[in-house]
C-alpha cells in the first residue's frame, strides 16, 4: 500500500528506555552520553539520540510509544535539544499482564488499521505476527538498549518512508 503524496507523513512510533534511555552496557566502556535524573530514577540519555529523531522528524510524525507517557515530553525535549514536544500513547494495560504486547491496544487506537507506521523498541516480543497482518504499511525496528537508537536505524526508517511515498 502506497501514501498518497498530499497525505500526512507515516507514524514513528519511540520508545525511551532501550531506544534512547540506555542500559545493560559496562560502566566503564559506556557509550556517548549522559546520565539524567527523572522523577529521582537516574537514566543514561544516548549524546545521538537527539539529532537522530531531529533527521526522522522530516519523513515521520512521532510519537511517543514508551511507558513514560506524559513524562517524556516533560523531560527530553530540553535534555535532547528538540525543537518541541511530541503527542504520547497513554497505555490502559501494564507490562506483562497480557499475552498480548501491552503497547498494541493504544497504538491501535492511534493509528488506527491503515495508517502507516515504524515502530522503534528494544522490545518488540509477540509483535512480528501483528505488523505483518496490520493492514496498513508497518515496520519494527528493534534496538538493543546498550546502544538504543543508531545512525542505521534511521537511515533504514527514513528509506522505508521514501518507499512508501
Amino acid at each position: 500500500m502506497k501514501v498518497p503524496a498530499n497525505s500526512d507523513k507515516p507514524l514513528l512510533l519511540v520508545d525511551v528506555d532501550g531506544v534512547i534511555s540506555l542500559f545493560g552496557f559496562d560502566l566503564d566502556e559506556r557509550p556517548l552520553g549522559s546520565f539524567a535524573t527523572v522523577d529521582g530514577v537516574g537514566h543514561y540519555l544516548s549524546a545521538a539520540a537527539g539529532e537522530h529523531l531531529r533527521r526522522l522528524a522530516a519523513g515521520f510524525e512521532l510519537i511517543w510509544c514508551t511507558g513514560w507517557e506524559e513524562k517524556a515530553n516533560e523531560y527530553l525535549p530540553g535534555a535532547l535539544g528538540l525543537p518541541g514536544t511530541f503527542p504520547h500513547l497513554t497505555f490502559a494495560a501494564a507490562p506483562g499482564t497480557s499475552a498480548r504486547h501491552w503497547k498494541l491496544d493504544a497504538i491501535e487506537r492511534h493509528a488506527g488499521p491503515h495508517r502507516p507506521l515504524a515502530w522503534i523498541d528494544d522490545d518488540h516480543a509477540t509483535c512480528e505476527t501483528w505488523a505483518a497482518q496490520r493492514p496498513g504499511p508497518t515496520l519494527l525496528v528493534t534496538t538493543t538498549p546498550t546502544a538504543g537508537i543508531t545512525a542505521e536505524h534511521v537511515e533504514l526508517l527514513l528509506a522505508w518512508a521514501r518507499s512508501l511515498r
